[in-house]
């Protein structure tokens, strides 16, 4: 007899038949769970089984789909759930200058160039993307380069991690930043031989020219929002756990009273906030709706290894006297995390550097709040292993995205120095000493797709299959699968009804063109989503 969730006379909207289904169950086991069949009633699965016997549920209204009649081979799969994602950001890059991937300066000039002579007269070019690391010669742009090409328009630009930017003449003018500004807390200045600003700002310091931008019109916002949602659902992510300005959340709010809304978005809430506002915010939008709410605390303990500003016990390996930049001292974090996990708050830690895990492991020892918090740690990139056992004492759930392993490794070595590095990434090591972990991407630092990090996580190999990168904390395919899909709804409380196609879950699931258990990893690079159901319906474009 067919699993059902419980009887009912009522027929299935929908009925997927003849195929290789994935449920999920069994993949924190490496045992995966495969059906033939699964059925669909409003937002939810309602029977999986053999085919025989969950066509037999059928009424007269009920859509069959047979997998096996397609000319394409289809596998189904429970959505992915991406567990760190920045909508907002992603949609206003892709309607800037988009500089991701850019292989030279001399690329990323040309681009800015493009834009500018594109602009009406003194408009603001923003966005960014550009990672130097790509770089024959590693070496930062400076205002100088842009002056050269961006005209009369202030210009502003990300690096690809969103923890250095850089300005050019016209942007730090508009700022009022000269040598002799001082940089807020936890923020930094470059500054050339002659003691006049390089153009790069680190951290906090982004912030003296971000609140001199005029933002998005409401238009722009809305576009770029759903520019990003689509890129999503195109990839195969059903749901996200976001970190975008509280405007974004109203364009999605007013996106799903329009019945427009088609990924799940639980909006994280910034750490930083004064308690009054967290408190309103959270009141704002039901907190128990299935497709939109707010969720955790997001705070910044730390900047990237990229732009060297992560906090590090010693310093970096090819940069001596650097030890990154805290956001914080431990005193004052201790205090906010104490009186924000009172009012109810779940707290997650951007933490890159092992100073800034140690820091933040330090506050959540301090909230006084139990393990069933499921506080988190953002990235969690660098870790002393004397700390991977206080994740699991103090319930902390590694929140981690494997695919950065594929841009990093060409220098993380070099930065942290092999000790260091053997415990960088280290998904394996989490897992061993029973720490939860939940996967996503940091899009648009990296692209949203979900394969990159499946094969990231499985392999620990860059993209090319020529370089490994300490294989010793590879993950099996069922552990990574489940890090993307049950881990990380664990990570947000959604684990009973999320991240799993069986009988009472939501019919959140995608159609791929391969079985991504058992092709070559290499071929998971290049798998293509066919459809992706949110909820029951098709919500691919």
């Amino acid at each position: 007899m067919p699993s059902t969730a419980k009887a009912s006379s009522t027929a299935p909207d929908a009925i997927f038949f003849d195929g290789v289904i994935y449920t999920g169950a069994g993949f924190a086991e490496d045992k995966p769970q495969i059906v033939e069949a699964i059925a669909i009633r409003g937002a939810k699965v309602i029977a999986i089984g053999k085919s025989a016997e969950i066509t037999r549920l059928a009424g007269p209204k009920t859509a069959l789909h047979d997998l096996n009649s397609v000319t394409t081979s289809t596998f189904i799969f429970p959505g992915f759930n991406d567990a760190h994602t920045h909508l907002g950001g992603a949609g206003r890059t892709k309607l800037n200058v988009d500089l991701t991937g850019v292989k030279s300066l001399a690329d990323m000039l040309t681009q800015i160039k493009t834009a500018a002579d594109a602009a009406p007269a003194g408009h603001w070019l923003t966005g960014g993307n550009w990672d130097h690391t790509l770089w024959e010669q590693k070496v930062l742009p400076t205002r100088k380069d842009l002056d050269g090409v961006t005209g009369n328009h202030p210009t502003f630009l990300d690096r690809i991690d969103g923890h250095i930017s850089i300005a050019n003449s016209a942007a730090l003018a508009a700022a009022g930043i000269t040598g002799k500004t001082q940089p807020p807390q936890g923020g930094a200045i470059d500054l050339d031989g002659s003691g006049q600003p390089t153009g790069i700002l680190r951290e906090s310091a982004q912030g003296l020219v971000y609140r001199v931008i005029p933002p998005p019109t409401a238009e722009e916002r809305r576009k770029g929002d759903e520019l990003a949602i689509e890129d999503a659902l195109t990839h195969g992510v059903t749901s996200v756990q976001d970190f975008s300005d509280w405007e974004d959340f109203l364009v999605f709010e007013k996106l799903e009273k329009e019945g427009k809304l088609h990924l799940r978005i639980s909006e994280w809430l910034p750490f930083k906030d004064s308690l009054d506002e967290l408190k309103a915010h959270r009141a704002h939008h039901d907190v128990n709706d299935p497709l939109l709410h707010t969720g955790m605390l997001k705070g910044f303990m730390d900047g990237s290894l990229g732009s060297r500003t992560a906090a590090m016990k010693a310093p970096f390996a090819d940069d001596p006297g650097n030890t990154g930049l805290p956001q914080y001292n431990q005193d004052e974090l201790n205090k906010m995390a104490v009186d924000r996990a009172a009012a109810g708050f779940q707290l997650g830690f951007h933490a890159i550097g092992d100073k800034a895990t140690s820091m933040a492991l330090d506050a959540f020892s301090q909230s006084g709040v139990s393990t069933s918090a499921r506080n988190r740690i953002e990235h969690a990139q660098v870790v002393d292993p004397a700390d991977i056992p206080r994740f699991k004492k103090l319930g902390v759930i590694a929140s981690m995205q494997p695919n950065h392993l594929l841009t990093d490794m060409n220098w993380a070595v070099d930065r942290l120095g092999p000790q260091r590095a053997a415990y960088s990434y280290a998904w394996k090591a989490f897992l061993d000493a029973g720490v939860p972990l939940a996967f996503g991407t940091d899009y648009p630092v990296e692209p949203i797709t979900p394969f990159r990090g499946l094969y990231a996580a499985i392999t620990r190999m860059n993209e090319a299959g020529t370089k490994t990168y300490y294989p010793e904390n590879k993950l099996t395919r069922g552990q990574a699968l489940y890090a993307y899909t049950q881990g990380s709804a664990y990570a947000e409380f959604a684990e009973k009804h999320k991240g799993k196609l069986l009988p009472g879950y939501d019919a959140d699931f995608i159609l791929v063109d391969r079985d991504l258990y058992k092709i070559g990893a290499p071929a998971i690079l290049q798998t293509h989503v066919v459809q992706t159901f949110v909820a029951g319906q098709p919500r691919l474009p």
